[in-house]
């Protein structure tokens, strides 16, 4: 093989290898500000339910990128947005709960190692057992597994809104539209 075409070779390899990499990345993104989708554990996004006339449930999920941190900052911006939405000016935050969820994944790998179906191995004589093989992949049985755990974090809280200043001896209360002035810059919004 001549050294231009071995050059032109590498290059193509590394820009496939590279475009990989990029698309990998891209789909890996944390869960963006947006109504719930999804079922289960597989939920992402926010929901609310109303209790009462000026009391909600409302709740963020993200999916397994989703940091706690924004899993909550999501959460609060949520709860002064529906605040600001039904005409109230404040809300309390009367219960809150952070949960984290984890699932684990055994896999077979359906090609049997790095090579695909084919992969070394050396076969070998035992006086005691006969013939056998043993190959560099793959565990003592013969079978390649991967196993992996997924954690998530869903943030829950129950409001109650409220209409004039904020009660300023109350921790738990906040002013919706300081809320939003100030967390609203961080929150990633859905591309279109």
């Amino acid at each position: 093989m001549s050294h231009r075409r071995t050059n032109r070779l590498k290059k193509g390899l590394i820009g496939t290898a590279l475009v990989g990499a990029l698309l990998t990345a891209g789909c890996a993104t944390p869960t963006p500000y947006r109504p719930a989708t999804g079922y289960g554990f597989n939920q992402t996004g926010y929901a609310d339910q109303q209790i009462e006339a000026n009391r909600y449930q409302v709740s963020f999920s993200g999916n397994s990128v989703t940091s706690r941190e924004t899993v909550e900052r999501y959460l609060l911006y949520r709860a002064a947005e529906l605040t600001l939405q039904q005409g109230y000016d404040y809300f309390i935050l009367s219960n809150r709960d952070t949960e984290k969820q984890s699932r684990t994944y055994a896999s077979a790998d359906p090609w049997g190692g790095p090579y695909g179906y084919w992969h070394p191995y050396w076969r070998y004589y035992s006086p005691a057992w006969g013939w056998g093989a043993w190959g560099p992949y793959g565990d003592p049985f013969g079978r390649d597994i991967d196993v992996r755990t997924v954690d998530k974090y869903q943030a829950m809280a129950e409001i109650v809104m409220g209409k004039g200043p904020k009660p300023k001896d109350n921790l738990r209360a906040f002013d919706a539209r300081s809320v939003v002035d100030h967390l609203g810059p961080t929150i990633e919004m859905p591309r279109r």
